[in-house]
Parts: structure tokens; sequence; C-alpha cells
């Protein structure tokens, strides 16, 4: 198989030679997805449609360079499928490090062993440190009890560093391996995060309320009745924050302080941002249950605080009827108020074959992350 590869890369390199550079790259692994070529000649935008790599035969990927193309004094380069989710990898699923290339004209030969898959594999010692906070940490605001995690960096011991911080809902499904309808796998996520220098936070995640999570999530007087997500909120900030503030390194200014979750638990997270937007400058919304809100209206929410607020907004198309139409109309909704579209930045990540589940919520999570707390670009 490789040396029938090796056979026609040779063909075609004898048919290649013009004066732009050409890459010719041949993989031992291949699928449908196509090959971009993320590099310091694009910002490392890693699904730019002008360096999309033909495909001239099984394994086999071709580019040429414009000849207007300005070359960098040294290129740098990397290989993915589309995202850094699924960036070439060697055979033993190790990072690679970036390519360099000096020349600019004739063809360039590379190879890629295997490619990631929705950011795995992991490595174990990059791995957070799953700390169980409290197996009753008490919510005052609902005479209640609840157990409560943190995820520290791998090297949060050994370091003096201060971390965001992101608080997410539904603790039960986002590193629980025995979870009933799957998980986040955050932990494994952060993991490869951590390995690839993107960024460490602290995640600060609180399990759900069990047969009365739907009521401690709907916020006022909705489709679902009256809820509890007004208290719950509170808790959050008044109490819980507080605490995790105190215990942990953290970065406690809004810019460094998140809250997010999928479905109710996204819902809850949007009004945790409505009422608090001096706390929590960075939102990651996940599928959210919108349907119990329909004539949500935010012309009254005051986003006016000094920095942005930052906005991931994820939907699946084979959710249901109305999803995409539901977070699309939110968005417009949020930045409605001409004040408010200047200080706040929504990214809408739509997957049109996304379902409502963990799988497709695992996969925008370090996408999600990196966008919110470490990406400078202004996108």
């Amino acid at each position: 198989m490789v040396s029938n590869t090796n056979s026609l890369s040779k063909d075609i390199e004898d048919e290649l030679i013009e004066p732009q550079l050409n890459i010719l790259l041949t993989t031992d692994e291949d699928d449908l997805r196509p090959v971009y070529i993320s590099g310091n000649f694009n910002n490392w935008h890693t699904q730019d449609s002008h360096f999309m790599m033909e495909k001239i035969g099984n394994g086999l990927y071709h580019y040429k360079f414009s000849n207007d193309f300005v070359y960098p004094e040294e290129l740098l380069y990397k290989f993915t499928k589309g995202d850094w989710s699924e960036v070439e990898i060697d055979k033993y699923g190790n990072r690679t490090p970036n390519r360099v290339c000096n020349q600019n004209s004739g063809v360039r030969k590379e190879h890629v062993d295997k490619w990631r898959r929705n950011w795995l594999p992991f490595k174990p010692n990059f791995l957070p440190k799953v700390h169980l906070i409290s197996e009753e940490f008490e919510i005052p605001q609902l005479n209640k009890t609840r157990r409560v995690w943190a995820l520290l960096p791998h090297d949060y011991d050994s370091s003096n560093e201060h971390y965001p911080v992101m608080y997410l809902q539904d603790a039960q499904n986002l590193f629980n391996e025995n979870a009933q309808y799957g998980n986040w796998e955050i932990d494994k996520k952060l993991a490869v995060m951590a390995e690839y220098n993107i960024g460490k936070i602290i995640i600060i995640a609180i399990e759900h309320a069990e047969q009365d999570r739907i009521k401690e999530y709907n916020v006022g007087n909705t489709i679902l009745g009256v809820g509890q997500g007004k208290k719950y909120i509170r808790f959050i900030t008044d109490t819980l924050k507080p605490f995790v503030d105190k215990q942990f390194r953290t970065k406690s200014d809004r810019e460094n302080t998140g809250i997010g979750g999928s479905s109710m638990g996204g819902l809850v997270s949007i009004f945790s941002g409505i009422m608090y937007p001096e706390v929590y400058g960075k939102l990651m919304i996940f599928s959210p249950s919108l349907w119990v809100i329909p004539k949500m209206d935010f012309s009254s929410a005051d986003f006016s605080e000094p920095g942005d607020t930052k906005i991931y907004l994820y939907a699946g198309g084979d959710e249901s009827a109305t999803m995409i139409d539901h977070v699309k109309k939110f968005k417009k909704r949020m930045i409605k108020n001409e004040f408010v579209s200047n200080k706040m930045k929504i990214n809408l990540s739509i997957n049109m074959l996304g379902k409502h589940n963990e799988t497709y919520w695992s996969d925008e999570f370090p996408k999600a992350i990196e966008w919110l707390f470490f990406n400078t670009k202004d996108n």
C-alpha cells in the first residue's frame, strides 16, 4: 500500500515541477475529510479555503502556492482536517512540531501518519486534577446541598499561576465515564489543550438536582411552570464563586469568569449572564432550551460593563425542527441594542449534523474554551 502510494507520488512529482512551491502530501490514514494547510502565512487558520489541498489519489494530496503568494522568511505550517481537533499527529499519537520550509519553488514531499479525531487521543500526564470540593456543598438559597467538583490544571500543585474559571452545569455528564448518556470528556479535552499550550483553566462543575433539575434550571414563570433558577443563579454567584476564589488561585474578574451548560443548563447560564453581567464576561451556551421562553426579551439586559461580553453559542441541525431558528433569533435579539452590539462578541457555531447529546457538546467544548478565554484575535 505504501509502496504504491510512493510510486504514484513520484509520477505526480515529475509533473509538478514548476517555479511555484508545490507540497505533495501522503498519509497512511485517509477519509472523506478535506485537508488544509495552516501556518504563519494565514494566522494559523485551520479551515482556510485558499489553502485546501487537492485530493489526487487515495492518501495523496497536492497544493501549489499561487504566483502572487508572499513567502514569509521561514514557512511554518501544519496539516489539519479542518480544525485543531483534527490536526496531524505521529504514529504514536503524539503532537507533531511545526513543519518548516525555506524553499519557494519545486516539490516538497510531506507525510502524515495519523490524524486526531474529536481532539483525541490524549496524554494521561496532562489530565487535570479532579478535586471533589464537597459531597454536600450547602445551597442556602434553596435549602439544599450539592456535590461540586473542581478540575484543576495538571500542574496546579507545582505552579504559582492564577487561572480563569468556567462554571459548568450538569457535572454528572462532564467527565463521568459511567454517565447514562455519555459524557463531554472535558478532562481528556483539557489534557489535549494543555499539551498544545492553548491555555490553562479551572473548571467548577456543579451536579444537577436529579429529579428537580428542570425546576432548578428554569428561570421565572415559563412554559414549564414556576422555576427556581434565580435562586440557583444567586447560589453560584453569591455563595459558590466567593468560596472558589478564596480556596483556589483564580483570576476572579469578569474577563476571566465564565458560566455555561447545555440544554436547560445552557438556558440558566444565559440568565446568569443577564442577571450578573458584572460577574460573568464569558458565556458558553450549547443547544439552549429557548423554546421554554419563546418570547424572551433582552431589551432590559444591561451589558454595559467595562470590557466585552463573549458568548459562544452552539446548535445542532439534527436536534429539533426549531433549534437553529431559535439560536439565530437569540443572537439577533442579543445584539439588537446598538450599544450592546459594540460591547458583545457572539460566535455562532452550527453543526447541521449535530444531535442533542453529549458527543456533539464534547466536540464543541475545547473550541468554545479556546475562543472565549485564549483567542486574542478579534473574531
